[in-house]
């Protein structure tokens, strides 16, 4: 299959470029999808949250007041989970939230999520000249995108330029990566996702 490479400020393709129909026109399979961004989100949390049970409360040895006799009720230990600076019921404790996904998977959801992207017309190509910028100028790129038409925008480079990076930064609704930082959450949280030709090549090679 074929996709247009456009230039900024113009709306007819500049050119086209044919790439595979095994990487970009696979079917979506959302189960997949979900389950490959699920595990990707759960890698990224740290499970460093600990509580601790009425076992590990310090103090608490001794009996409060007498078993019978007082009119209260009967108590064994002031670190009881219903007594105030007690021990937690059922104490968080630290864990693990990574879900194993093999290679095989991660790169048909990959597909699948590059796919639907050209499907839906989020994915937009460019040779990647209007990204080569000659200084770090927040301005000239927001012209750029601008022109591009484009808002909340995922830019995939095959190298991430210094230059481009640092207009990037301060733009709230613009990120750059290079292929190697292209994970799938990112791929579907944007608007659009923009590919160098060099980019998108090299992508198709490493999940063909």
């Amino acid at each position: 299959m074929q996709i247009n490479v456009i230039a900024p400020g113009k709306k007819k393709a500049a050119s086209t470029e044919e790439v595979s129909d095994s990487v970009f026109a696979v079917d979506y399979n959302e189960d997949l999808v979900h389950q490959v961004v699920t595990a990707y989100m759960n890698a990224g949390r740290q499970g460093s949250k600990s509580q601790k049970t009425r076992s590990e409360v310090r103090g608490g040895g001794k009996k409060p007041w007498r078993q019978k006799g007082t009119g209260r009720a009967r108590s064994g230990t002031i670190r009881s989970p219903i007594w105030r600076s007690g021990g937690v019921t059922f104490a968080a404790k630290p864990r693990d939230y990574a879900q194993k996904v093999n290679k095989k998977m991660y790169r048909a959801a990959m597909r699948s999520i590059l796919s639907e992207l050209v499907r839906q017309e989020r994915l937009v190509l460019t040779d990647g000249k209007p990204l080569e910028l000659k200084e770090p100028k927040t301005k000239v790129l927001a012209k750029t995108m601008s022109e591009f038409d484009l808002g909340n925008v995922l830019i995939v480079s095959e190298e991430v330029n210094e230059n481009l990076y640092l207009s990037a930064r301060n733009l709230k609704h613009v990120d750059v990566v290079d292929v190697q930082g292209v994970d799938p959450v990112s791929l579907v949280a944007y608007e659009k996702v923009m590919f160098t030709v060099p980019a998108l090549k090299k992508f198709e090679e490493l999940l063909g």
